[in-house]
């Protein structure tokens, strides 16, 4: 927040997406790269139903509240991230790699 006479003015790093990447730290946004839903279950590799990949590529929900998506921080660890996210208010949540949401 910047301050001009007697009123506060937002800068741009008050509304940043700041992610908490677990092996690098609390980060901007503009270092990772967004990846997609985490909650849509992929289809199979070798799948032959081009449906079904057409519809987990290109169809999608568009959540308003919490939700889980996938982040790649490529100008850091470059690791893939799964991130809580509350698509309303875009306030993030947990962040955490793809392995450990599989054991919890």
């Amino acid at each position: 927040m910047m301050t001009m006479g007697s009123a506060s003015v937002p800068t741009s790093s008050d509304f940043m997406l700041r992610i908490n990447c677990p092996c690098c730290g609390v980060r901007d946004y503009t270092e990772f790269r967004y990846g997609g839903d985490a909650s849509k279950p992929r289809p199979p590799h070798g799948e032959p139903d081009m449906r079904a990949w057409h519809d987990y590529v290109f169809l999608f929900d568009n959540p308003k509240g919490p939700h889980r998506e996938f982040w790649q921080h490529v100008l850091g660890c470059r690791q893939w991230l799964i991130l809580e996210r509350n698509t309303a208010t875009n306030e993030p949540g947990v962040a955490r790699l793809p392995r450990e949401w599989r054991t919890r």
